[in-house]
């Protein structure tokens, strides 16, 4: 009778400690000028140290990528290479970046990990794409040790300007862990004689940029009025630099000359008079909208597609017709 069991308890404890998935890393490659940039290699070593497989990601104008990918596709420790070139990627915007990240780690991604430097573009790009799929990010890390077995992984931080080491564990319980990397902690992954990585170009994700300008009035008016439309087109926000200026919106939101450059599928300007200073930010982009009471704005002298009516009479309107 106790032969008899013992297989059937074998399986059992074989089910019960099934190992957790291999680990697999995507890698943010920032690149400047042509050159990929030494504290993303240091992120790639980073990455390598998890155990499993490491995919890079190069994203930027078509001018740039090309030569970038013939650099990263022979570095060490990389397995696959993911490159994507719009003119939209020229400037690294969190706005335009982050769809394309949030559709590579859509469901049924094979990424367990996303890694970056902890550069300025990465800190605004990769909690950004963290937020939205509602996991934490752990940034500035100068150590990590994944167990194969929990699925979990430890990193150390310093903390209090580096007086102290925090000691932080993501479980498996977390299914993509983002984290950025202290570049001085890690070397820098250099190129190899091995074969090269294989190489996957991506194609862009439609960005749209719904802004709103003074006509506003206020900052409580700009939310529930722009919001609503951005979130129905699945658009980011921005700002021109009069709305900045009185208070409507924050100033990360300000395109234009002295603020952000956009290139979007979709700009829509909304009480915008257009103004030389903001054109300068937005008129690359590929289909742009301008609503406005003034038949006169300079707006609509750049604008594709024009309406000359009360944005607070149009939006509502269009909001409703885009939920249908």
């Amino acid at each position: 009778m106790l032969k008899a069991r013992i297989p059937l308890l074998n399986r059992v404890l074989a089910r019960s400690y099934a190992t957790a998935a291999s680990p697999h890393a995507l890698v943010f490659l920032e690149h400047h000028q042509g050159d990929l940039d030494s504290a993303s290699l240091s992120a790639l070593t980073a990455a390598s140290q998890l155990g499993g497989q490491v995919t890079g990601l190069v994203v930027g104008s078509s001018e740039e990528v090309p030569s970038v990918v013939e650099k990263a596709k022979k570095l060490n420790g990389l397995t696959t290479l993911l490159h994507c070139a719009s003119p939209q990627y020229s400037t690294l915007l969190p706005e335009t970046v982050s769809p394309l990240f949030e559709k590579l780690l859509s469901q049924n991604s094979p990424f367990t990990h996303v890694v970056s430097a902890h550069s300025s573009s990465a800190k605004s790009i990769l909690p950004r794409v963290a937020a939205k799929l509602d996991v934490p990010a752990v940034s500035d890390i100068t150590s990590l040790e994944h167990d194969a077995a929990s699925g979990s992984t430890t990193f150390t931080r310093p903390i209090y300007a580096g007086n102290a080491i925090s000691t932080v564990r993501a479980s498996s319980s977390i299914p993509i862990k983002f984290f950025t990397v202290r570049s001085t902690a890690f070397a820098a992954a250099g190129a190899g004689d091995a074969a090269e990585s294989e190489v996957k170009a991506l194609d862009s994700v439609e960005v749209r940029v719904v802004s709103g300008g003074r006509a506003l009035k206020n900052a409580e008016t700009f939310q529930s009025t722009l919001y609503p439309l951005a979130d129905a087109l699945g658009a980011a926000v921005g700002a021109s630099r009069a709305a900045v200026d009185a208070g409507y919106a924050d100033n990360s939101l300000q395109v234009g000359q002295t603020g952000k450059v956009v290139a979007p599928e979709l700009y829509m300007a909304l009480g915008i008079s257009g103004a030389i200073q903001h054109l300068a930010g937005m008129k690359d982009s590929k289909l742009i909208v301008a609503i406005n009471k003034d038949p006169d704005a300079p707006i609509f002298q750049v604008a594709d597609v024009g309406l000359v009516a009360d944005l607070f009479e149009v939006v509502p309107e269009l909001v409703e017709k885009l939920k249908q």
